[in-house]
């Protein structure tokens, strides 16, 4: 199936359209996906349209190997997890696909990533293997031909005196940071920002406690002395990202919709601005799987956006009891 159609879509029609062709395509060619949506009596005959297809739960990329495709995979990216859990497994099988789509959704949202000084504290995601965040953010770094671009691990002290040169100098810079890193760097020096985006990627990583996003933005405006902070929503399952420039809501690009499921019922879906399990459609994933469940709760709105709130406690998902297969 080629791919580059995927990214150039216009409307909701179309969306509809090759979401359903990439239904086919991976109900055909994905034998986990496909017995999942035999077990739902579901098929290429009786889905016929968006709320039709069924979303596989994240999980299964814990214990399955969800592929739609025969061809070796390029690299496999895990998801982080403490020691001894099970961590999720992306096959990728094309990583032009994921370059593909993380540069042109950057675009759309920010403009061209060669405008900024590509700035990523991300220790936890550093320090160790498998991780798609830092292959994007590598990418994006080596893109932006900026000569201060670049990673930092734990230099806190450096990274606030970069940021505050590049800064006065009128540099336009992008801090891409998980938030227990960002949190250390307002707790040890505060600062006055006038040309940086600050974008968290969330996640204490057990490092620090669990907080809001209401708390945690306003401690990190008033430490960086910005008035937004922009938020990535992403994950190891999926080739395509969110971004949010303040307040919690978030835009998706054209080849990716969030669908929000009734808690009690998998195969039915809130009304708009509804609270209820957050399923991802990303059609970069064309080699995986498109149809997500996560286990994530959010509430979607009339013009496409979407807010995260939190995850289910494992005892609340319902309607999971296929996992066995």
């Amino acid at each position: 199936m080629d791919f580059q159609s995927i990214f150039e879509l216009k409307s909701s029609d179309e969306f509809q359209a090759k979401a359903l062709e990439v239904f086919g395509y991976q109900y055909q060619n994905n034998s986990v996906y496909r017995k999942f949506c035999s077990l739902l009596g579901k098929n290429q005959v009786n889905v016929t349209h968006l709320n039709d297809i069924p979303f596989l739960p994240i999980d299964f990329f814990k214990s399955k190997k969800i592929v739609s495709a025969s061809k070796i995979p390029k690299t496999i990216f895990t998801s982080s997890g403490t020691t001894g859990s099970i961590t999720s497994k992306h096959f990728v099988l094309d990583t032009k696909i994921y370059e593909y789509s993380y540069t042109k959704a950057f675009e759309l949202f920010y403009g061209d990533i060669s405008n900024y000084c590509v700035l990523a504290l991300l220790p936890s995601y550093l320090e160790r293997k498998g991780s798609s965040l830092i292959y994007m953010v590598d990418d994006l770094i080596k893109k932006s031909k900026h000569p201060e671009s670049g990673f930092y691990l734990n230099e806190i002290d450096l990274l606030k005196k970069k940021i505050q040169d590049l800064d006065a100098q009128g540099t336009k810079i992008l801090l891409i940071g998980v938030s227990f890193a960002l949190l250390d760097m307002v707790e040890k020096h505060s600062l006055q920002l006038k040309n940086t985006i600050i974008m968290e990627t969330g996640g204490m990583k057990g490092r620090r406690k669990e907080m809001i996003r209401e708390e945690l933005h306003a401690i990190l405006k008033k430490g960086f002395g910005v008035e937004h902070i922009h938020s990535e929503y992403g994950m190891t399952e999926l080739l395509s990202q969110g971004y949010s420039k303040g307040d919690g809501i978030f835009n998706a690009p054209p080849w990716m919709k969030i669908l929000i499921r009734d808690p009690e019922d998998p195969m039915a879906y809130m009304s708009p601005g509804k609270t209820g399990g957050v399923n991802v459609i990303d059609l970069a994933n064309i080699h995986s799987c498109s149809f997500i469940a996560t286990q994530d709760l959010g509430k979607a709105y009339p013009d496409g956006s979407f807010e995260i709130l939190g995850r289910f406690d494992n005892s609340d998902i319902r309607g999971c009891n296929l996992m066995v297969l």
